[in-house]
């Protein structure tokens, strides 16, 4: 196990990230972080609380999310990220890791595939998970996510990247079909998780990598067509119920920065890679237009020493302090092969900076 700084008495306020997602600078710079790994926390607080959550045991869940928020806010983070994923629910899905699984190829899998099963799929499978989440939230705490991963990842996951590819020159009417399909099925599933849970969030959240280091991974044309007005549907449900939305997409999506702005209604975005632009670049871009969440280089993070990671955090924060909404984290997350003495310098760096 890792020592945190001794002298820092944890004070959570939701409102730091929220007013961060929303563009405003915050009262006290938040940190963030898209995803943390149940061994990372292991390592920290000597207990991996994600092993639980999917237990049958209500109050073995429950424990597991005490546990969860305790790790939190022990780090000095003022929310959790938690999302419960469309992927995980789909029927024969996988292909977003392992492309030839691919369970539609033609317009015959498309007509076949048991779409009407998912909701209630979806719901049967996260209801008891989100249910302890949100019993067991700590006071001055919200979480950050909702419905994982955005119609391109999920869209993937059934037809694969490859295949997705063959299907819009073969067949771009069912390429445009399934698209129009998955954003049905994802917009019902966050209507029914913002009418029951949307108080103990205080932003949303998707996850959908439209890029790669060069450029997206569709003509910027398809995002426009297929993913960006689905986008718009999750923003409009999202604001009605008084919540900022955050966007996280790895890569270089700059050809479409102003469409996801403009049209797609994001609030904030997360995700930098140095070999794509470093944080900086982001928010000198979109910091007087969104909230920019990200900072430090995962490779930095993983292969730096301490002081190499404190110089770092320090040069990031010092450059963007004032530019707009800001909620440092890494450019990505934090897997179980980061370091975890590393990002235990990284989340102390932050907190010299802020004064703690």
């Amino acid at each position: 196990m890792f020592t945190i700084i001794n002298h820092y008495e944890p004070s959570p306020d939701y409102r730091n990230i929220e007013d961060a997602a929303r563009n405003m600078s915050a009262r006290r710079l938040p940190l963030y972080e898209h995803s943390i790994s149940g061994e990372i926390m292991e390592a920290i607080i000597g207990t991996n609380p994600c092993l639980s959550w999917y237990s049958s045991d209500e109050s073995e869940r429950d424990e597991a999310f005490r546990r969860f928020w305790h790790f939190w806010r022990t780090m000095g983070y003022d929310t959790a990220s938690i999302e419960s994923t469309v992927c995980g629910a789909l029927i024969g899905g996988g292909a977003l890791t392992a492309p030839d699984k691919g369970v539609i190829k033609t317009r015959e899998d498309f007509e076949k595939y048991p779409w009407d099963e998912l909701l209630e799929r979806y719901i049967t499978m996260y209801k008891p998970l989100i249910d302890s989440c949100v019993r067991t939230v700590l006071p001055g705490m919200k979480a950050v996510g909702g419905v994982g991963n955005g119609p391109f990842e999920a869209v993937q996951d059934l037809v694969g990247y490859t295949n997705l590819c063959y299907l819009r020159s073969d067949d771009p009417e069912t390429y445009g079909a399934i698209f129009r399909r998955m954003s049905d099925l994802q917009y019902a599933i966050w209507e029914w998780f913002m009418g029951r849970y949307s108080n103990a969030y205080c932003v949303m959240r998707i996850g959908d990598d439209l890029g790669y280091k060069s450029g997206p991974l569709l003509t910027p044309s398809d995002i426009r067509a297929y993913i960006i007005p689905h986008y718009r549907r999750i923003t409009d449900l999202v604001h009605s119920y008084d919540k900022p939305f955050l966007l996280h997409s790895c890569g270089a999506i700059f050809d479409v920065m102003d469409d996801l702005i403009c049209d797609g209604g994001i609030d904030a975005k997360h995700s930098n890679e140095d070999q794509v632009a470093p944080f900086t670049e982001w928010v000198n871009r979109y910091g007087n237009r969104i909230g920019n969440f990200g900072g430090i280089d995962m490779d930095v993070v993983c292969r730096a020493d301490h002081d190499t990671i404190k110089c770092n955090v320090k040069y990031i924060l010092d450059q963007v302090a004032g530019k707009g909404g800001i909620a440092f984290s890494t450019g990505n997350s934090i897997p179980d092969y980061v370091p975890a003495g590393n990002y235990v310098t990284m989340v102390e760096a932050v907190r010299v900076w802020r004064g703690e």
